[in-house]
């Protein structure tokens, strides 16, 4: 495990502040029953999820517990053996990844590209090309991306680049490329948005600052997260399920999950310390 995974992390006991203060918290998401087979090999198993509008979820578990094979699962880029998904009250359990996407169920740092040698302005305005009507529009020079400007600014600012705007990407640094990524991916207007270790590889400037923005998004998106870190799990989510082996070992908020035993064990190796 990362070195962020030690006995400190649990210490404390101390309950997560959450993104959204009460508010709106309705499913958005759903899985029921998850499971998934390779040949022989159970990688999921029995897996229930609801992922809550303006609330974040962090699914963490041990290396091989099976976190990223749900991702997969939920974001259809993996079928599900059995169980059942649900988005926005629909089934998507058969639905295709672009479809999906398209419903508003995007996943972070996969699916959002930088384009190292475009500006940041730039980047955003490429990522902004679908929902602004101009994605098969090839012939359209260039100067038609400039409608969406103004929206290209906002996703900028909201993410704290609006100084960098005319920098290219591959001068970023590495945790603030990861902050652009961000806001190419807020370009598709999720409704839900999936964020794979979105930390990893960060010093702990970047670290809070991406903390700050995820909680600044997740005031009118639901977010699941993939996080190691579980001084960032503890200070940014509502709720945390854990997994081992597959299976949901115990969920609750982070003063609960913290405190149960199994979940050390789980971590650590051993009861004994």
């Amino acid at each position: 495990m990362t070195a962020s995974l030690n006995d400190a992390a649990f210490g404390g006991g101390q309950s997560s502040p959450g993104a959204s203060g009460g508010q709106d918290s309705r499913v958005v998401l759903s899985a029921r029953g998850l499971r998934r087979d390779f040949g022989g090999f159970v990688a999921v198993n029995n897996v229930d999820l609801d992922v809550h509008h303006a609330k974040v979820l962090a699914l963490i578990g041990p290396n091989g517990a099976g976190k990223t094979t749900v991702f997969n699962l939920l974001t259809k880029f993996l079928q599900p053996t059995s169980g059942t998904i649900t988005l926005l009250d629909q089934d998507i359990t058969k639905m295709d990844p672009a479809k999906v996407a398209r419903m508003g169920l995007v996943r972070s740092f996969q699916i959002s590209a930088v384009f190292p040698h475009l500006t940041i302005l730039d980047n955003v305005r490429v990522a902004l090309q679908r929902p602004g009507g101009l994605s098969t529009q090839f012939w359209l020079p260039m100067g038609a991306l400039n409608r969406l400007n103004e929206r290209a600014m906002e996703l900028i600012e909201a993410v704290g680049l609006q100084d960098a705007r005319h920098n290219l990407a591959a001068d970023l640094s590495y945790g603030r490329k990861r902050v652009l990524e961000i806001a190419t991916t807020l370009a598709l207007d999720p409704k839900v948005l999936l964020l794979d270790e979105p930390m990893a590889g960060m010093g702990h400037e970047d670290v809070h600052i991406v903390s700050d923005i995820i909680r600044e998004v997740a005031k009118d998106r639901a977010i699941l997260m993939v996080e190691h870190n579980l001084k960032v799990v503890a200070d940014l989510c509502d709720q945390v399920t854990v997994l081992q082996r597959g299976e949901i070992l115990t969920s609750g908020d982070y003063r609960t999950v913290s405190q149960d035993e199994r979940v050390r064990v789980a971590y650590m190796g051993t009861e004994h310390e």
